[in-house]
């Protein structure tokens, strides 16, 4: 039974409980101890370290909140590229793996160039800069034409094992870039560079031939590719730029011992790609120069379509052009340009457009899915030899910065539509050993533009002209095949009906 009283909660609602504040001067059993004050939930502090319970919360600062702002974009962009190696199928196949090893391949290559290019292209005094770029540039090209004749028929014969191969090749790279890190001061510098070299070479034509093995049913070849040379060209400009700080700061030697540690990681994975690599398919050897069967005794080979062909043609010459530029350009610069700063700014200059025009071009190749790719490699060509045949006649080392970039695009472009039209005209019997050979004549392409910017004299508007002459004729002989073949094409159709 209730108290009488006043009704404080007439909803039956109970009033909360209240504690008595304490009393000062009273006893242990009427003193009420004060609630401890609550501590601050443990947790990261704004710079991303674990704190203890309990403890006062770190001061924030501008160089914490960046670090830990760096931090997470750091591991979102490391999470994003993951997703985006891995799309389409990619990593169930194994073409992820492989998209990996060429990222080390390409990023070894390129802290290669950087020691090669700081101890034989401006280690020397000026006097004997010229003979020593020249040196520079008989070691560049020198695995071009030592590749071409032998790696094609290798890979012919070569269906099981390519896995040691690719491992053997970044193996190899290693033990001659330690070998270069003892003797970058002496000639044994030389032949060891060379060996980098041509294995290098060879890695690309043996790369090009696993693609197909490893190319999921979601994914084009164009894309693949496209794919393969964003990851490249990112760990080639990161690792790059590390080694030439790691150049300057400890020296040569060491920038080669990191190179040697980035091959060997690269062969590391190159072991580690599916077994189905080595499995040997119905491949057979093709021909990609001609489109008649070749009356040779004793040959296996077999003929491509036109449409093949010609995209190689027209790429042929995007890559020669590519090749006069690289060198022609180094001679230009040292030979105009006073100043060993300068000079060193002019050909970064020259070198970054070129590194920006082949990521323009990749992922533009990578969204042309719609276009036609034998229009595409003939408007590439068409392009190219527009601005070469501009720049002979308003020539400056800008203009050339600006050919170098017009050409990395079109050269990205033309690459993309001859993959297309590979994957697209080939059997699968025969697109790997196509894939193959049209890479080994597109890097002795290489071979020839280079050779023709080493035997001109250093003289800007002669160079261009030169190449601009030479590269019109190509892809003028070109459209002249192409003319040819449809009229020859009518003439038939008509003899026909």
């Amino acid at each position: 039974m209730p108290e009488p009283g006043v009704e404080t909660h007439p909803l039956g609602i109970p009033r909360q409980q209240t504690r008595p504040l304490p009393v000062v001067g009273a006893g242990p059993a009427g003193d009420v101890p004060p609630s401890p004050r609550p501590s601050p939930p443990a947790g990261p502090a704004p710079d991303g370290t674990p704190e203890e319970p309990g403890a006062r919360p770190r001061k924030l600062t501008v160089t914490r909140v960046a670090a830990a702002r760096t931090r997470q974009l750091s591991g979102a962009t490391v999470r994003r590229v993951r997703a985006y190696g891995r799309a389409d199928g990619a990593g169930d196949t194994g073409l992820t793996g492989l998209f990996w090893v060429n990222a080390l391949h390409m990023a070894g290559d390129a802290m290669i160039a950087v020691s090669l290019a700081g101890t034989l292209f401006f280690a020397a005094a000026s006097d004997a800069q010229r003979g020593n770029v020249a040196l520079y540039l008989l070691v560049t090209m020198a695995p071009f034409a030592l590749v071409a004749p032998v790696i094609g028929p290798a890979l012919d014969r070569l269906q099981r094992g390519r896995r040691w191969a690719l491992a053997g090749s970044l193996l190899g790279r290693a033990l001659l870039a330690v070998f270069m890190a003892v003797h970058h001061d002496d000639l044994g510098l030389y032949p060891a560079a060379l060996g980098v070299l041509v294995l290098s070479k060879a890695f690309n034509v043996l790369r090009a031939a696993v693609v197909p093995r490893v190319l999921p049913a979601a994914m084009s070849l164009t894309s693949a590719n496209a794919r393969m040379s964003v990851f490249g060209l990112a760990a080639g400009g990161v690792l790059g730029a590390l080694a030439a700080g790691t150049a300057s700061l400890l020296g040569f030697g060491w920038e080669l011992g990191a190179t040697a540690a980035v091959f060997a990681g690269a062969a590391v994975l190159a072991l580690r790609l599916p077994r189905h690599v080595d499995v040997p398919g119905d491949e057979e050897p093709a021909d990609v120069l001609r489109t008649a069967p070749m009356a040779v005794p004793g040959s296996r080979r077999r003929a491509t379509t036109p449409h093949v062909v010609t995209a190689l043609r027209a790429t042929a010459a995007l890559r020669g052009l590519s090749g006069f530029l690289t060198i022609f350009s180094a001679f230009l610069v040292q030979a105009t340009v006073s100043s060993g700063w300068e000079a060193t700014v002019a050909l970064g200059g020259i070198a970054a457009a070129a590194g920006a025009g082949s990521f323009l071009g990749t992922g533009i190749g990578a969204r042309l899915q719609t276009a036609s790719p034998d229009r595409v490699v003939l408007a590439a060509a068409g392009a190219a030899a527009a601005i070469t045949v501009l720049a002979a006649c308003f020539f400056s080392l800008p203009m050339a910065a600006l050919v170098a970039g017009v050409a990395a695009v079109t050269n990205a472009l033309g690459k993309a539509a001859l993959d297309a039209i590979v994957q697209r005209e080939v059997p699968d019997s025969l697109r790997a050993s196509a894939f193959a050979r049209s890479e080994t004549w597109l890097q002795l392409a290489w071979v020839l533009g280079g050779a023709l910017g080493v035997a001109l004299p250093t003289t800007g508007w002669l160079g261009f002209t030169v190449a601009a002459a030479l590269l019109v004729l190509a892809v003028g002989l070109t459209l002249w095949s192409l003319r040819t073949r449809r009229a020859r094409r009518t003439i038939d159709r008509e003899a026909w009906t």
